[in-house]
């Protein structure tokens, strides 16, 4: 039997948040998300093809689906940059923010 650990006990809280999401995040969903987010807030924005070239997350055509589901589901959302219409940017909304918190805050419950 496995130990009761803090992480066991972090992953069970984790579990239980994302049960309570409306539209829970998939496992390649929920990476891409964490991709997007540390590159925003080191004010590196990645572009849809940028994110299409990480190869550890999934295929181009599985990565460039995910996106538009992420944006459909309110996960991230495309801005513009200067003068060029022609390039999206990605960005985590203020409904992903509020999930990281979250997160944040099971992990410092669960750290000590």
């Amino acid at each position: 039997m496995i130990p009761h650990n803090s992480y066991i006990k972090f992953l069970a809280a984790y579990h239980e948040l994302e049960g309570n999401q409306s539209k829970a995040l998939d496992l390649v969903g929920e990476k891409l998300l964490g991709y997007i987010a540390v590159q925003y807030s080191k004010e590196l924005t990645l572009t849809v093809t940028e994110c299409m070239r990480i190869k550890s997350v999934a295929s181009p055509a599985t990565i460039h689906r995910k996106i538009t589901e992420l944006i459909n589901d309110g996960w991230i959302f495309t801005i513009f940059e200067g003068e060029n219409r022609r390039t999206k940017y990605l960005a985590p909304t203020p409904k992903t923010l509020k999930y990281f918190e979250k997160i944040s805050k099971l992990m410092l419950k669960f750290a000590r």
